[in-house]
């Protein structure tokens, strides 16, 4: 339900008008969604936000199923179940099938929960613990130093660039 009126085509001021025929000609259709609808309230953001997306999500280094599968991540991510539909419809569009979305929910499951794993650690301390090798090391190699996750992570990455 929205929390702010949703304006129709004839209620835009001028601003959004203008920036509303900017999305029907940017996406080569008439419909515009209930997103810009809403911020059609406030057409400096309107703006704002319609040029930003427009430039982050144009053609680039990433292709752009890829990068309508990683705004579907982050807003699961975030829990933001409009954005959630909006862009898999539109990853779907531009040819995401059943197995890439389901393969892209597994991996954000996963880091959803190593991430909470990880934080609840915070700083994993070797003593008293089992000693295990450290990323990139030589077998045998081990330590018994209390040793943040997060340097743990650097030190691997460094060893593999």
């Amino acid at each position: 339900m929205a929390t702010v009126k949703l304006l129709s085509d004839d209620e835009l001021p001028a601003e959004a008008r203008a920036v509303f025929d900017d999305i029907r000609k940017t996406r080569n259709s008439d419909f515009i969604n209930n997103f810009w609808r809403a911020l059609a309230h406030d057409p400096k953001t309107l703006r704002r936000t319609w040029e930003s997306i427009k430039e982050v999500m144009a053609p680039g280094a990433l292709d752009p199923k890829v990068k309508e599968m990683l705004y579907v991540a982050v807003s699961v991510a975030h829990g933001c179940s409009y954005c959630i539909h909006s862009h898999t419809a539109s990853a779907r569009a531009k040819g995401m099938t059943d197995a890439e979305y389901q393969e892209m929910l597994a991996i954000v499951g996963m880091a959803a929960e190593t991430n909470r794993l990880v934080t609840a650690l915070g700083r994993a301390r070797r003593r008293g613990l089992p000693r295990r090798r450290i990323c990139g090391t030589k077998p045998g190699a081990l330590t018994a130093q209390p040793v943040s996750l997060m340097s743990d992570v650097t030190k691997c990455a460094q060893r593999r660039i």
